[in-house]
């Protein structure tokens, strides 16, 4: 008899696809009402500009920030993305 190996997907366990961290860097240290716009990203004043940072499942996020940043009037310097959750 055959013994078979029993893989994690077999099990029912299904690994969560990687969500991409984003850095995006603006110019400027942003006030508190024009962070408010970004709830779900974190901020740091550096080098007197600020970095947008956090997780951003799929590129519709990432653009609708990026649009929201253009709505804004905000002048975008840089996006990168920096690590996989």
């Amino acid at each position: 008899m055959r013994s078979h190996t029993i893989t994690s997907q077999a099990r029912g366990i299904v690994k969560k696809p990687a969500i991409p961290i984003y850095e995006i860097r603006l110019r400027g240290v942003l006030g508190g009402t024009l962070l408010s716009a970004f709830p779900t990203l974190t901020a740091a004043a550096i080098d007197s500009d600020t970095v947008l940072s956090g997780e951003l499942p799929d590129q519709a996020a990432l653009f609708g920030v990026l649009s929201l940043i253009e709505s804004l009037g905000l002048e975008l310097l840089g996006v990168q993305q920096v690590a996989r959750t």
